[in-house]
């Protein structure tokens, strides 16, 4: 893991080299859950988004099959705090709010696939994750805490 500030922010490199590494880092970050905590995730097709979003979940006591939303937009799971799993890439041309910001305040974890696409709406408080493919195990997770509320919880997770 690599640590970099830029005046302004903070931010976390770390390397996986199997979707196992990738599962790990994703049970790491819910471990330290709590309302209103919004996950950006960004990155090309195959990125590993959905596997994060996947592992999140069933770190988080969900048993449902977690795909991604790409034509429903939003999908709804119970847990203990509700995951609302986004995935915003349809909206490219969608200039108009269809509600999405409202779920930043439902008290649950809102986990954004394609969140650069929304950037005009999204909190300032969030944490970002943007995925570059290195090959085809691995993968560069560039993670962008905005915020104390998840300073704090890089600092104790990454």
């Amino acid at each position: 893991m690599l640590k970099c500030n830029y005046g302004d922010f903070m931010e976390y490199k770390i390397t996986t080299n199997s979707e196992e590494e990738t599962i790990e880092l994703a049970q790491n970050i819910e471990s330290e859950k709590f309302p209103n905590m919004i996950i950006c995730l960004q990155g090309d097709l195959g990125s590993g988004k959905t596997v994060f979003t996947k592992a999140f979940a069933a770190s988080m006591g969900i048993e449902d099959n977690i795909t991604s939303p790409t034509f429903t937009i939003i999908k709804e799971y119970d847990s203990d705090i509700k995951l609302f799993h986004m995935d915003v890439y349809r909206l490219n041309e969608v200039k108009e709010d269809i509600g999405i910001s409202e779920y930043f305040n439902k008290k649950g974890v809102c986990i954004i696939e394609w969140s650069d696409l929304i950037e005009d709406i999204l909190p300032k408080n969030r944490l970002d994750i943007k995925i570059n493919i290195i090959d085809e195990n691995t993968r560069i997770f560039k993670i962008i805490p905005h915020g104390t509320k998840y300073e704090d919880l890089c600092e104790r997770v990454l």
